[in-house]
This record gives structure tokens, C-alpha cells and sequence, in this order.
């Protein structure tokens, strides 16, 4: 977790794609009322609840990427909205006829608050679970800790147009799901 003193500025899971890619090379560790927040936030959260409160945010980034985040940030726990029905709430907010998905994929891969920010929940208009920069096996976790119903998703196969459908991916990762 990163903080500016008062909001929180960065979430991130280990190893995740651009990790803590805005801190400053100096830094100060220690403990934050904003960190305490975050803390409860997340305990609500993985005991596959939707919590009841957002710490405060500090989208640290560019317009169009804070554009994109408050509307991920309306994403109800357990749903999902597709690339491209975010692509077309920016166009229509910026009055123009469409927004690019890959644009909207962008600002989405660089969110820097991963689970409060839940870009987990934004998936491909045919289901394809693509784009975590946490790993697509977290992003299949998270979904299934909020009950994410996961008959229409799938894990696409890298560098090919085959893919195979999740309850193929459950059952061969998982299982005691099956």
C-alpha cells in the first residue's frame, strides 16, 4: 500500500505489473490511519463481502485514466462491465460518437489501486477474462470470492485465437470445485 499522508495512492499485489510504478525512489514506511482504513476495507472484502465504504483515493494519473477509474469504481461487487461499455460511458461523457476498448484496456492494466479500484470486475465483450495486470488467476479468484457468476467467461490462450472455457479452468485448477 502506498499513501500521499491522507489518501490512498497505491494497492498493489506482489510481483503485479507496474508495481508501485508512481512511488518516489525515497519513501517512508510507517503506520496510517488512511493504511487502517484500507486494512479493514480489505478484511471486509476477502471475507467475500462487499464492503460498505471506500477509503479515500488519490488517483494519482493522468484525466482520462481517473475517467476510467470512477467509472470501474461503480462496478457493483460481483458484476462485471465489458471494455467497451466503459469505452462508450467515456464517449459519451466526452460528447464524442466512440472511445477505443484498447484505449479503455490501458487506463485499466495501469490502475494503480488494484481490488478498491476493482478492475478485476472489467472483462471482454465475449467473456474473455483478460487484461489483470495481477495475473488472470487472481482476477478468477476475486470473481469467484464475489460469487461472479462464471458460465459465460473464459481464460483465452495466449498468442492464439483458441481458448478454453473457466469451468475447464476450475476444474483442472480446482478440483474440489467441479
Amino acid at each position: 500500500m502506498a499513501s500521499d499522508g491522507t489518501a490512498l495512492i497505491g494497492l498493489w499485489f506482489d510481483g503485479q505489473k507496474y508495481f508501485a510504478d508512481l512511488l518516489d525512489t525515497e519513501y517512508e514506511e510507517k503506520t496510517l490511519p488512511i493504511f487502517e482504513q484500507a486494512d479493514k476495507w480489505l478484511d471486509i472484502y476477502f471475507s467475500g463481502k462487499a464492503p460498505d465504504f471506500t477509503p479515500p483515493l488519490h488517483m494519482k494519473t493522468t484525466e482520462f485514466r481517473v475517467a476510467v477509474w470512477e467509472i470501474i469504481l461503480t462496478i457493483p461487487f460481483g458484476q462485471t462491465m465489458t471494455y467497451g461499455q466503459i469505452a462508450d460511458k467515456i464517449a459519451k461523457q466526452k460528447g464524442i460518437s466512440r472511445m477505443s476498448a484498447q484505449a479503455v484496456g490501458g487506463a485499466v492494466g495501469h490502475n494503480s489501486i488494484s481490488l478498491i479500484i476493482p478492475c478485476h470486475r472489467v472483462v471482454g465483450t465475449n467473456g474473455s477474462l483478460t487484461g489483470y495486470a495481477g495475473g488472470i488467476e487472481k482476477k478468477v479468484k476475486l470473481l469467484e470470492l464475489e460469487g461472479t457468476d462464471m458460465d459465460s467467461f473464459f481464460v483465452p490462450k495466449k498468442g492464439t485465437a483458441l481458448y478454453f472455457p473457466i469451468q475447464h479452468y476450475i476444474q483442472k485448477e480446482h478440483p474440489q470445485k467441479s
